[in-house]
């Protein structure tokens, strides 16, 4: 489930060049415009407007605290693929928003439930590794489509990634009936209102919430200008850039392996500090100029990525009741979403203002963006460690 979602969320992000090569109009002069086809503000809008759609994945999330897990999660999940599969039939790039901004609430939600279905149906000392393994699940999902991107060339070639998406609803999603639903140990604690927390939890979720809107302000653009930037700017093949997202295999996995290391021993907080400045600092690289700073930069971008995943997933989960899980959960992903947003909307903006005659990096909007927040992270000083935490 984890690598269906991550297929479906990442389809966007990986056929982004091609689709606005195909709705656009690539001329010589230089501007970013002119290499990519869209200009940064509209792509920027674009993806934001993505971003904005996700923010309803918290009533999604919210729900499944009233009506079960493996309910929610199924449908969600068919919702999410189906409306990814219809963007194949985009008429122009505004068409292939509406879809995915249908369908990106729809897999974050799913994505969501999937972390907390791991760490309820899994001991203190397994709920970690169980979650670096649903965090590769999710990365094998976006490399699977970052490589057929690469692989399925031509016009229309985004439209049959796209098309794919109605293969696991019929293969992978039937299957969810042998995911036993979690349950309470304890029924004393009414349900709350559709996304309300209890006042005691919310300090918590705001630390939280906070540092996901950092990580969100660093990864959304990191990851939504990866591929625009790549073969728009740098004019790398498509088959080199499935190349080195399939080599990021690697790297990725190294981090994945590390984050299972450090969060058991220096525990949830630091791994995720760690992760986060890491992925701002290799973001940056990424975005500095020339294909070799892009290839390295975004291979350990990868891994950071995967140092970070299953500590922020096991910290913003551990710490929180059964009753409110999913919907504190929600929460998170909002604040993540409202990162992202702020994020895209200001790297597109600086990418235009200083790159309006001629465009070879993005290190400004790189430099601006991904850095001014990284204080935000000694507020994680303020959360309970839970590595040896039991659920409650």
């Amino acid at each position: 489930m984890a690598l269906v979602a991550g297929f479906g969320q990442f389809g966007a992000v990986a056929s982004l060049n091609d689709v606005a090569k195909h709705f656009g109009h690539v001329t010589s002069n230089g501007s970013l415009q002119s290499a990519i086809g869209l200009s940064g503000s509209v792509l920027g809008l674009g993806l934001a407007t993505l971003r904005v759609a996700s923010l309803a994945a918290l009533p999604l999330a919210s729900l499944a605290d009233r009506w079960g897990r493996t309910r929610i999660l199924q449908r969600t999940l068919t919702l999410g693929l189906v409306g990814t599969a219809v963007a194949s039939l985009s008429p122009s790039y505004w068409f292939f928003v509406l879809c995915f901004a249908f369908a990106r609430p729809l897999l974050s939600a799913a994505s969501t439930l999937v972390q907390v279905i791991t760490v309820e149906l899994s001991s203190t000392n397994s709920r970690i590794h169980r979650l670096v393994i649903m965090a590769a699940g999710a990365g094998c999902g976006a490399g699977l489509s970052a490589v057929l991107h690469g692989i399925i060339r031509g016009p229309d070639s985004f439209r049959w990634l796209f098309a794919l998406t109605l293969v696991p609803v019929f293969v992978v999603v039937p299957t969810l009936h042998l995911v036993p639903e979690p349950t309470h140990h304890s029924d004393d604690v009414p349900l709350a209102h559709l996304g309300a927390v209890p006042r005691r939890l919310r300090g918590r979720l705001g630390i939280v919430a906070t540092v996901a809107f950092s990580v969100g302000l660093i990864t959304g653009p990191a990851n939504g200008f990866a591929f625009v930037y790549g073969e728009g700017i740098l004019k790398i093949s498509p088959h080199v850039v499935a190349a080195v997202v399939a080599s990021s295999a690697l790297t990725g996995l190294g981090g994945l392996l590390l984050s299972r290391r450090l969060s058991r021993t220096l525990g949830r907080r630091w791994t995720v500090a760690i992760g986060v400045v890491a992925s701002a600092l290799t973001s940056t690289y990424a975005y500095s100029g020339g294909r070799l700073n892009f290839t390295f930069g975004y291979l350990i971008g990868v891994g950071a990525a995967g140092l970070l995943a299953p500590a922020a997933s096991a910290l913003s989960t551990e710490i929180f009741p059964h009753t409110f899980r999913a919907t504190t959960a929600g929460w998170v992903v909002l604040a993540g979403v409202l990162g992202a947003i702020a994020g895209l909307g200001l790297f597109g903006w600086v990418g235009d203002a200083v790159h309006a005659a001629r465009v070879s990096s993005l290190r400004v909007p790189a430099l601006v963006t991904f850095l001014p927040m990284l204080p935000t992270l000694v507020l994680l000083r303020r959360l309970p460690e839970s590595k040896q935490m039991q659920l409650t």
